[in-house]
């Protein structure tokens, strides 16, 4: 496996499972000038600042990361910096010194970190109200030349400080309340081993295809790898966050992305994907907008676009799904699918409505400019799609008449899109309050290309028509950049989202438009080589925007470089 390298402002340095990362990026867009150990428990907090020092005076090393090895590089000396395991994290440091201090935000002598000597086992000890967490220095070798703060509650800064003569080397654990005293043992160079081992093991499994034509698919592997977390808190399953950055959390169709990249890799951990979101679903069948370490928030609701999910994960996957998790997920998908037939839909209308821009997941996009509470073709395909899968997930467990139920529902919302919203060109929109139809040049009214063949073939053909009226060199825009709407950095306004582009491919690829789908992949997987795995990105330079880790577009890199690879080898799956 090659060694990746990275830029640190935009991708977290972490480990699998880790509720943690190094980072000089402690807030929304805020990026410090010192690395930052940042935790994600209860939020994001950054707790300790890492300060490089030579000769008693701060120094600004370069800093180079790799997927295994942190290293702060000058010309005195280097820090290196691994991870022995979620938890616990080894220093070693020759020539330069390496001060640690309770990040300077959290300072409040009730609202921070304090620090203390552990008599109990000669250890340094900070203390955070924001995680709930400790954080504990042990010195493997050398000795601190200084600390500061020890036991006080007062304004000043915090710290322990490692000299640069001699070489030194520690551990940092993060723990609840009380732990053994730290044991060695492991010498520092088989502790990165032992790193390098663990993502190399996982690269090899989400993404053996890869080659010199898909050359961003080890970092895209390591995006998904480092900002997966172990159960905590609401979250009780291993969860692939969106971000280590202030994404931190999961929403409710950004999981369905990363469940079907991880599916014939590392299949345990694309179900729980794909589960997460069903553990909190409420007793009308709705799914929380997102949840995070501390948070669940039902405020809004995301797309159906879990029937779609849920084909893929199934085709991907080495094994066939059990009979108790085939059972799990057609329960779980019926009370959501069933939510929006019951609570979403006027009475003696055929179509369901979003109340909201949010609960489409386009949240700002311009077919909301005209009304929130819509009926749209994007929701009524999904629908369609969703209720589709559940038609044979209910046949293959026995269900006759729920599979019977199903499908005429699927049909009757299908002519319903048909009739109601489509123009002759395009979609429309429609208010259920009043009955008027609304028109926008979004991307999202071309959604129902999703559905691929099950449309008609007239439908397909004007949807691929308006389609290339939004793609630019770099994959399709959400608004056409010759529109007065269009925003480089507006969000759903503009810019370039992963999750339309692979719904795009797919449905165009499914519907016999493979040429125009291999060139939507092929643009979107160069924007990602280009310029990374950001939440968006410029529709016309291309450029990474808002969150510069984004699991789902790292996630979408995968899937649409596995599907090449495989093309072009002659390989099929499922």
């Amino acid at each position: 496996m090659t060694v990746v390298p990275f830029a640190i402002q935009e991708i977290p340095f972490s480990y699998r499972g880790s509720w943690f990362d190094i980072s000089p990026v402690i807030a929304e867009k805020t990026c410090a000038e010192d690395l930052h150990l940042v935790s994600h428990q209860t939020g994001m907090h950054p707790v300790l600042r890492f300060e490089a020092r030579h000769r008693g005076a701060r120094v600004e090393p370069a800093v180079v990361a790799t997927p295994a090895v942190l290293s702060w590089r000058h010309e005195g000396g280097t820090i290196d910096l691994v991870y022995q395991n979620p938890d616990t994290i080894r220093l070693r440091g020759t020539g330069l010194g390496l001060r640690i201090a309770a990040a300077a935000r959290t300072l409040t002598p009730f609202a921070g970190a304090y620090l203390y000597r552990d008599p109990a086992d000669d250890t340094h000890v900070f203390t955070s109200y924001e995680t709930g967490r400790r954080y504990r220095i042990t010195v493997l070798a050398g000795e601190p030349v200084t600390t500061r703060g020890v036991e006080l509650l007062g304004a000043g800064e915090r710290h322990v400080e490692l000299p640069g003569e001699g070489g030194w080397e520690i551990a940092v654990e993060e723990y609840a309340t009380a732990r053994a005293p730290y044991r060695g043992g492991i010498p520092f160079d088989q502790v990165a081993a032992g790193a390098r081992a663990a993502f190399a093991s996982f690269a090899d499994a989400v993404a053996p295809w890869r080659s010199p034509a898909t050359p961003a698919a080890e970092l895209a592997a390591y995006v998904m790898w480092s900002a997966t977390v172990a159960p905590g808190g609401f979250l009780a399953r291993p969860a692939v966050l969106m971000s280590k950055h202030w994404m931190d959390k999961v929403w409710s169709w950004d999981h369905c992305f990363n469940a079907i990249a991880l599916a014939a890799g590392d299949p345990e951990l694309a179900w729980h994907q794909f589960m997460l979101p069903f553990d909190h679903q409420d007793p009308a069948g709705a799914l929380p907008d997102s949840i995070a370490h501390s948070e669940i928030l039902y405020n809004f609701v995301k797309p159906p676009i879990h029937g779609w999910a849920f084909s893929h994960l199934r085709r991907l996957l080495p094994q066939p799904l059990h009979h108790d998790q085939l059972l799990a997920a057609y329960e779980r998908m019926s009370r959501w699918t069933r939510f929006w037939l019951d609570r979403r839909r006027v009475p003696g209308h055929e179509l369901p409505y979003y109340q909201h821009g949010n609960d489409s997941g386009w949240d700002n996009a311009t077919t909301f400019d005209n009304g929130r509470l819509l009926q749209t073709a994007d929701l009524a395909a999904f629908l369609v799609f969703q209720l589709t899968e559940l038609t044979g997930l209910a046949t293959e467990l026995g269900e006759t008449g729920d599979a019977e139920h199903w499908a005429t529902t699927a049909h009757a919302v299908s002519t319903a899109m048909l009739e109601q919203l489509w123009n002759g060109s395009r979609f429309l929109a429609r208010r259920p309050a009043d009955g008027q139809t609304v028109t926008s040049t979004s991307l999202l009214d071309l959604m129902p290309i999703a559905l691929g063949a099950e449309l008609p073939g007239h439908v397909r053909e004007q949807l691929v028509a308006a389609l290339r009226g939004h793609l630019t060199d770099n994959g399709p825009a959400t608004e056409p950049i010759d529109s007065p709407h269009y925003d480089p950095d507006g969000y759903w306004r503009g810019p370039i989202w992963a999750p339309s582009t692979v719904l795009i491919e797919d449905g165009l690829r499914r519907g016999g438009h493979e040429v125009l789908a291999d060139e939507i992949s092929e643009r979107f997987r160069a924007l990602c080589e280009k310029s990374g795995f950001a939440e968006n990105f410029d529709a016309e330079t291309g450029a990474g925007l808002r969150d510069r880790a984004y699991t789902w577009t790292a996630s979408s890199y995968l899937i649409l470089a596995a599907a090449y690879e495989n093309r072009r080898s002659g390989t099929t799956t499922g």
